[in-house]
């Protein structure tokens, strides 16, 4: 059973940053793909940023530039780093593992960027 555990997140101050980590169990980390997705209030889930067991990315277009996801197969983590923040961006982050039919999230981190 694979267990994601996400850290970093917290209240920062619009065009402040924070970094997001997601420590996993497991042996596959290295094989799965990973991926930083987030929920608003009242919205639905959202992909973020992905990253594939190659170290291809792809992200949403309203982070593209402010964003970085990163990944360390030795540590099993991966990272979110997040610049330039807007309020927009206030949600829970959660993070996703997916390899083949095993597909895990973690419990989720706030953020939240005040105006």
């Amino acid at each position: 059973q694979v267990q994601l555990v996400e850290s970093g997140g917290g209240l920062v101050q619009a065009g402040g940053s924070l970094r997001l980590s997601c420590a996993a169990s497991g042996s596959i980390f290295r094989l799965s793909a990973m991926g930083w997705y987030r929920q608003a209030p009242g919205k639905q889930r959202e992909l973020v940023a992905g990253i594939n067991s190659a170290g291809s990315t792809k992200y949403a277009d309203s982070v593209k530039g402010r964003f970085t996801i990163s990944r360390d197969n030795a540590k099993s983590t991966v990272y979110l780093q997040m610049n330039s923040l807007k309020p927009e961006d206030t949600a829970v982050y959660y993070c996703n593992q997916n390899l083949g039919p095993n597909n895990s999230w973690g419990q989720g981190t706030q953020v939240t960027v005040s105006s």
